[in-house]
């Protein structure tokens, strides 16, 4: 996935700087993805969209 959307998807708020698709605090990816599938918590999840810049 290396497409960037220029406005957010869904309100999803992200603070990850170093992301490419981070801007203003919201995600600009065209569609994000988060897994592990066998998370309990959100601190078990990871957001497979993340880019480096």
């Amino acid at each position: 996935m290396d497409r960037k959307n220029s406005e957010n998807i869904n309100h999803i708020e992200c603070n990850v700087k170093n992301c490419e698709y981070q801007q203003e605090s919201k995600c600009c990816a065209d569609d994000v993805k988060v897994g592990p599938n066998f998370a309990v918590t959100s601190a078990d999840t990871v957001c497979k969209t993340f880019k480096s810049r």
